[in-house]
């Protein structure tokens, strides 16, 4: 029983549709996967977000702190400065007069109290 060309034909078409069909089945079941595990890296993706700007809304929480914190301490230090200055010009630069005849005295006065301790 020998084909005949248009047998042949019909036979290869059928062959080739059998082979489309198989490989467009095997494409959509991939493609439906991929979506399937975009999907998935969407709504991670969503989530991961959330957190982001959570942490964003954190962060900038800190720094004002942060920001309030460094006023303060610069507000203090401002002070121990006038406080240093003031203590410098009216106690310590009018007494310099009495320091040679001050330091020999506490000088001695120390010296005792050490031997009285050995």
């Amino acid at each position: 029983m020998a084909l005949t060309l248009n047998q042949a034909l019909f036979l290869v078409l059928a062959f080739a549709a059998v082979v489309a069909t198989v490989f467009l089945v095997r494409l959509f079941a991939q493609l439906r996967r991929t979506a399937l595990q975009a999907e998935k890296s969407l709504a991670e993706l969503e989530t991961l977000g959330r957190n982001l700007n959570e942490l964003d809304g954190m962060v900038k929480q800190r720094v004002e702190d942060m920001g309030k914190t460094l006023e303060a301490a610069k507000k203090a230090a401002v002070n121990v400065s006038e406080a240093s200055f003031l203590v410098t010009s009216n106690i310590v630069r009018p007494s310099a007069a009495y320091l040679p005849l001050l330091l020999p005295a506490v000088r001695w006065v120390w010296r005792r109290f050490r031997k009285r301790k050995e």
